[in-house]
């Protein structure tokens, strides 16, 4: 039996739908509050009728800030998809971040212990490969250096990965993945999801950054061929390849039928913009979206190394073209219903 923690969130869903195709049970935790419509509805993203894969899930309520609760849900379970998160740059969430990806992490490596689990893949982040000494050629060789420009969500998600190999050390069977920026349909309000919003909209503006992608349909496979192959006491760089923030924002809205981005938004206009941000969002009480934390990462140009990877599993990964031509799509046809 699969547990998958994060059922409804990005790589979770992807994840329960490749399982359940493959025939394997899945077994998904979730809050008494969490929408579980949304991993309904990703599901209608690449099947005629999602119903009938989704209605085999076994949904318990559990959450991973309750060991007791994990516990239970663990009852019968050999491998353990660890896909739940919070993502924020935001300072605000620091206490949050903290909590879920690191003592919930905790949990769930405590709680595989305990239960003696015989697998566990769990999702940290390209994140964790945090060195200011290193910004090309990145692979899982590179270990955290401290930085003031690291931010909370970084650090948590650090934290989170140290938790994980304290459980190998203690005896645990995991494998750690560390996607980059994943590429998914859906979700159309959170994470990646945004940026297609805001290419559909169209903007002029680009940043000189870069980063990895990667399809989540990418992610997941290569999560459960780890797992198959018992790739335990490794972590993999999970990424397609490495693109500019202005490819990226020009390859969406090539799709859409926009013009690709001209303006180069430079430090300085960043740094003016989050300003305004602050101020507007301090009197309408809204959310900070250009926190300093956005800004450097949006300035950031980091290259990444797939070749473990590949090498490992002999993959080859969707190309950012065909993910954001599927992905388009797909956000078109939701504006259409």
């Amino acid at each position: 039996m699969n547990l998958i923690t994060g059922a409804t969130g990005i790589v979770g869903a992807h994840l329960a739908l490749q399982l359940l195709k493959k025939g394997e049970p899945v077994k998904a935790i979730k809050r008494p509050s969490s929408d579980i419509n949304k991993t309904l509805k990703l599901f209608s993203y690449y099947t005629v009728n999602p119903k009938v894969l989704f209605d085999q899930i076994q949904w318990i309520d559990a959450d991973i800030c309750d060991i007791y609760s994990l516990l239970d849900a663990l009852d019968g379970v050999d491998t353990v998809y660890h896909c739940a998160g919070f993502v924020s740059f935001n300072p605000k969430h620091r206490r949050d971040l903290h909590k879920i990806n690191v003592e919930g992490t905790a949990n769930v490596v405590n709680a595989c212990l305990e239960k003696q689990v015989k697998a566990l893949c769990h999702v940290s982040s390209i994140a964790t490969l945090q060195n200011p000494d290193i910004t090309e050629n990145i692979d899982e060789s590179v270990y955290w250096k401290s930085s003031p420009q690291a931010s909370d969500y970084a650090i948590s998600k650090y934290n989170g990965e140290r938790e994980v190999w304290r459980g190998i050390e203690e005896g645990l069977q995991a494998v750690i993945v560390n996607p980059g920026v994943i590429i998914s349909a859906g979700h159309w309000n959170q994470s990646s999801g945004k940026i297609i919003h805001n290419c559909y909209n169209g903007t002029s503006f680009y940043t000189n950054g870069s980063t990895g992608t990667i399809d989540a349909r990418d992610v997941v496979s290569c999560m459960i061929q780890l797992r198959q192959k018992q790739q335990f006491g490794h972590r993999y760089v999970l990424t397609e390849n490495n693109h500019t923030f202005k490819e990226i924002i020009s390859t969406y809205q090539t799709h859409f039928g926009k013009k690709a981005p001209h303006i180069d938004a430079g430090k300085w206009l960043l740094k003016l913009a989050a300003f305004a941000d602050r101020l507007s969002c301090w009197f309408t009480g809204k959310e900070r979206r250009l926190t300093p934390a956005a800004v450097h990462a949006a300035l950031e140009k980091n290259t990444f190394n797939n070749q473990k990877i590949k090498n490992t599993l002999n993959y080859q990964f969707i190309p950012l073209q065909d993910s954001a031509s599927f992905v388009c799509k797909a956000y078109l046809n939701d504006l259409k219903q």
